[in-house]
Formats: C-alpha cells, structure tokens, sequence
C-alpha cells in the first residue's frame, strides 16, 4: 500500500537503506530490464556512500545506462493504451491486463516503473571495479546485443555477454540456462 517511487534517486536510497546491513559478506547485483538501471545505480550509489561492492553486477535485458530511451514515453497514456503497449512487451499476459480489478492495484506501479525508465537520465562517471555480466534474449525486439554489449564502457574489471533463445522476457522461458550462467560466473 505504499506508493510507487517516480524518482530512482528516492528508489536507490531506499534499496541502500534496506540492504546495507547485508552486505558485511560477499555479495553480488542482478537487475532485469529496468532493474538493469536501478541496479547500476545502486553499485555507483554503494560505492559512492558506502565504500562497498558487489563480487560482480548482472544485467538482464536491459540497455547500457548511457544509451538514452528510445521511442515515445508510454507511462502518461490514456489506460487502454497503456495497456496494450505493456501487452506488446509480451511480458504479461493479455488475460491477467483484462483482469478489471487487479489492474487498479497494480496499474498505479506499472506506470510508476515506466516513469522511472523513461525519465532516467544518465550521469558520466568513473567506470564501476567489479565485473559486469550481460544476458539478452536473441529475439529481444526491445534491447539488442549492441545495447548490451554498450555495458563494458561501465567497468573497469572483465565484461561478459551471453544471449539466450527467448525475447525481452527470456528469464522465464531459458531459465535454467540463465540459473547456470549465473552459477557458473559466480564461481
């Protein structure tokens, strides 16, 4: 019942706030889509604050941050409309969207993320000193392997890229390739 951040300055502060007690031990950061920027964002913001990082960052499906939005922003537009460019993502279905109820909980959340995507504005600074590790999906009409390969400007430390069968929403449909991918680079 909280209501949805549209600042990810307020939203990074916050997510610092609730893990910083955490990270006394190894620790490593995963974001999908527009969980890639909040990601990015809290490493710079943890290391900047806290002096602490993470073993290594993943980014999944999500454009480096330097990359500026493309395309019209969608969060403003009238409901239906706002619906079915979320629909179009393929990332939920067309019967949970009809679902009246449901969609006044979570519509007010959904146009909050989208806000916060949108509205994201770059910042230039020094490159972050663990390791980046990218996953896109190979049908991914959003988010290309150029926009994910864009992340290695980011770290000073090595850069991996691996795609998946799938599109923006591959972490569901290739997830065992994607658990063992994880695995595998945190050995």
């Amino acid at each position: 019942m909280e209501p949805p951040f549209r600042c990810l300055s307020h939203l990074v502060e916050a997510l610092s706030e609730g893990i910083l007690s955490l990270l006394d031990k190894p620790f490593a950061l995963f974001g999908h889509s527009l969980g890639s920027l909040v990601t990015f964002e809290l490493a710079r913001h943890l290391r900047a604050k806290h002096q602490v990082r993470p073993v290594r960052m993943f980014v999944s499906a999500g454009r480096a941050p330097q990359i500026p939005h493309q395309g019209m922003p969608i969060h403003n537009l009238p409901e239906r409309e706002f619906l079915s460019e979320v629909h179009s993502l393929n990332g939920t279905s067309a019967e949970l969207l009809n679902q009246q109820e449901l969609m006044d909980i979570v519509l007010p959340s959904l146009r909050a993320d989208f806000a916060l995507y949108e509205s994201y504005r770059y910042l230039p600074g020094p490159p972050l000193n663990f390791p980046i590790s990218t996953f896109g999906g190979l049908s991914d009409q959003k988010v290309s392997r150029t926009d994910l390969e864009a992340w290695r400007v980011q770290t000073s430390e090595s850069f991996s890229i691996r795609m998946f069968p799938g599109d923006h929403f591959f972490l569901r449909t290739a997830q065992p390739l994607l658990l063992r991918a994880l695995s595998r680079e945190l050995r």
